[in-house]
């Protein structure tokens, strides 16, 4: 029901913020409780989408074998399980520090509210950006008990990456979003249009990338990183086309995995190996 390549979209991020905030010297039980809420807020958004979605995948072909329209997953069962995810999620809230354990139900209302958000408005894409963006937020408040620029600069490129790529994916269900009134930027402006902005959001993201570097203070190499982010994100919209969607997949796992797993190894290198490059 929960599949875990997704869980590349937004750890790398929080653990590049977690990194950043303790300057390297961050304690295994910070980071421990850090994983646990990244798993339990993951897990407790992502069943909440499978549930108030059930019914419109079991009509998308491309979703149908989710498990819940599949019948492999009851719906109490899903129910369950959103119960201990987030029973998980705000046990390491209050565990980390007092400001993480005050905003955990509101990063639970981002995180849960963005499932219905395409019943109402083309700005999903936006609202998943935000929900992703909450990761880097809550990992340096996890660290330093305050929110401070760099965690929203990483935030900020963090939506803007996200809601870039999660145009591109709705490029595959335009047909079905217009037949169940569904809201989505590709389904009301079509693929060109969509493609462009999603492009101009890349660019964005790119440039929040390298405010985030310069208010935490990392080096050369993290720069680095961002080069490669950059460059992997062109690659990923010169392999879809408005007229050409055979290739999204390879864009949203294969180029948006490198990017967020590629951030982090190069912000490790940036905090662990400080002189290298100096």
């Amino acid at each position: 029901m929960i599949k875990f390549q997704h869980t590349v979209f937004a750890l790398p991020f929080a653990l590049m913020a977690a990194i950043a905030a303790a300057d390297g010297r961050i304690s295994l039980r910070t980071l421990a409780w850090i994983l646990v809420a990244m798993v339990g807020a993951r897990s407790s958004a992502m069943t909440f989408n499978r549930i108030v979605d059930r019914h419109i995948d079991a009509k998308n072909p491309r979703t149908a074998t989710r498990a819940i329209p599949a019948g492999l997953v009851s719906t109490g069962e899903a129910w369950t399980f959103l119960a201990v995810t987030t029973g998980l999620f705000l046990l390491a809230a209050w565990e980390l520090n007092r400001l993480a354990f005050l905003l955990s139900p509101l990063a639970l209302a981002v995180v849960w509210g963005y499932s219905l958000t395409k019943r109402f408005t083309k700005w999903a894409h936006a609202f998943l950006g935000l929900a992703l963006a909450i990761a880097p937020v809550g990992a340096w408040v996890a660290v330093t008990g305050r929110i401070e620029a760099p965690a929203l600069w990483l935030a900020a490129a963090v939506l803007c990456w996200v809601a870039g790529f999660d145009i591109i994916y709705a490029l595959q269900d335009i047909a079905f979003d217009r037949a169940e009134g569904l809201h989505s930027l590709p389904s009301r402006w079509g693929p060109a249009r969509s493609l462009l902005f999603s492009g101009i959001l890349h660019v964005l993201s790119v440039g929040c990338l390298v405010a985030f570097g310069v208010t935490a203070g990392l080096g050369v190499l993290y720069y680095v990183g961002c080069a490669g982010a950059a460059a992997l994100l062109g690659y990923e919209h010169a392999i879809v086309s408005p007229t050409d969607f055979s290739r999204v997949d390879a864009a949203f796992f294969t180029a948006n995995g490198l990017v967020s797993v590629g951030l982090f190894l190069f912000t490790a290198a940036a905090v662990y190996l400080p002189g290298a490059f100096a």
